[in-house]
């Protein structure tokens, strides 16, 4: 690894947001440890990205398995502060939550809440957060969503857990001021990913005699047109890339298709307004 070349470690590479923050960041002279659950994403990554990205081997629910990709990368910095930690690796759970088996949610929260704690506190004392304390501290970034500050139906296991990482990253900021460690936070909308077009695979067929059995299909539907006209991932990743390093970063950034409807969501409008407008786009409302 150059001696000038600054490091950063992004969760979840082998598609979608990750893949296209690993792009954007080796493009721009970074070197990039990216986690991936299979040994085959990382060769494929390797041979796409080069000498400057490194794959590490875990999952972020397990703990022994992240401490281990910390060492790994402890031992290749050589001494060098990581200058970021983009925790980006997660899932979507959906479903009617008066219906929804408790493990499907639990593992919404493990892995993108829990398995997020995991990562930062195994990679944390890299970045500057530690004893002793290393100079030019680097920065985290925790990547939420407009979900974690509006909510649809069906989505609450993913939600909640968006809420919670928005909590997390404004306690843990304010925790990390004595180690002038940064955290921020990145809230994508709509991102032409994976996650979206797995929309068609939501099985709804547990629910066909509920109540939600027409909503559903309505989600469904929603989501794959919301996927079709999403944002490049590499687009998120060059905001990534903007909060890792301008001078004085935004706490939280944005990034939507439609800003507009992002603002009216957040700014303008009231739950109970919104609660009638989605309510009668899904087919909510009581007749």
């Amino acid at each position: 690894m150059s001696a000038n070349r600054k490091s950063v470690v992004v969760t979840g590479v082998s598609t979608g947001i990750g893949w296209g923050t690993a792009k954007v960041l080796v493009a721009n002279g970074f070197q990039v440890f990216g986690s991936v659950r299979k040994a085959a994403d990382g060769d494929r990554l390797k041979a796409e990205f080069g000498e400057a990205f490194t794959p590490l081997l875990f999952d972020v629910t397990d703990e022994a398995a992240v401490r281990a990709g910390a060492r790994q990368v402890e031992a290749a910095l050589g001494g060098q502060t990581l200058a970021g930690l983009v925790n980006n690796a997660g899932i979507a759970v959906a479903g009617p939550l008066l219906h929804l088996p408790v493990e499907d949610f639990r593992q919404q929260m493990e892995v993108n809440v829990t398995g997020m704690v995991i990562a930062t506190q195994a990679f944390a004392p890299l970045l500057g957060a530690g004893s002793p304390a290393r100079k030019d501290p680097g920065r985290v970034v925790n990547i939420s969503s407009v979900g974690g500050r509006t909510a649809s139906p069906f989505m609450a296991p993913y939600s909640t857990s968006k809420f919670a990482v928005e909590g997390l990253s404004e306690s843990l900021r304010r925790e990390l001021l004595v180690f002038g460690v940064d955290v921020i936070v990145v809230a994508p909308g709509a991102v032409a990913t994976p996650i979206w077009s797995k929309a068609e695979e939501i099985d709804v067929t547990p629910y066909a005699n509920t109540v939600y059995a027409g909503p559903m299909d309505r989600l469904k539907t929603y989501m794959q047109a919301l996927g079709v006209k999403g944002l490049p991932p590499e687009r998120i990743g060059e905001v990534i890339l903007q909060a890792l390093t301008v001078a004085k970063p935004k706490v939280r950034y944005t990034v939507s298709p439609d800003p507009f409807q992002v603002f009216m969501s957040e700014k303008v409008l009231s739950k109970r307004a919104m609660d009638q407008i989605v309510g009668k786009r899904m087919g909510l409302l009581p007749e």
